[in-house]
């Protein structure tokens, strides 16, 4: 059963909040997937469509649009902070990193993606046993 408070942004639930089991199936894989690369390193938005293609994590790639708007949707959320960095070529480049609450989401993300993978393996062990 979901505590939330409603006047509580979702990450900050406890990790077996099933308000967080709601919201990573709304933001899909692309958020963990997204704070995972940032819990390595920080990164500006280019260079972070280059590293999820790199690491295969998603089936299809979401279009370089797509990966912006959810990074500054996790900005607003409070999981992400940014900073301009000045590059040697070229204009100024947003640094996305991981906070602490990003942290948490990340965490209780990779529970939730344990418990799928479960089920998932059981399903297909009940099909193969059909055979």
């Amino acid at each position: 059963m979901c505590d939330h408070d409603k006047n509580k942004p979702h990450h900050e639930c406890k990790s077996d909040c099933s308000c967080k089991t709601q919201e990573l199936k709304i933001g899909g894989f692309l958020i963990p997937c997204l704070l995972l690369l940032l819990k390595r390193e920080s990164s500006h938005g280019y260079a972070l469509i280059e590293k999820l293609r790199e690491a295969t994590f998603l089936e299809n790639m979401p279009d370089p649009g797509a990966i912006y708007r959810y990074l500054r949707n996790l900005e607003e959320d409070g999981m992400v902070d940014s900073v301009l960095k000045e590059g040697s070529k070229g204009p100024a480049r947003k640094i996305y990193s991981l906070t602490s609450e990003g942290e948490d989401y990340l965490k209780a993300s990779v529970e939730i993606i344990k418990r799928r993978k479960q089920s998932m393996e059981r399903f297909i062990e009940a099909y193969e046993d059909c055979y």
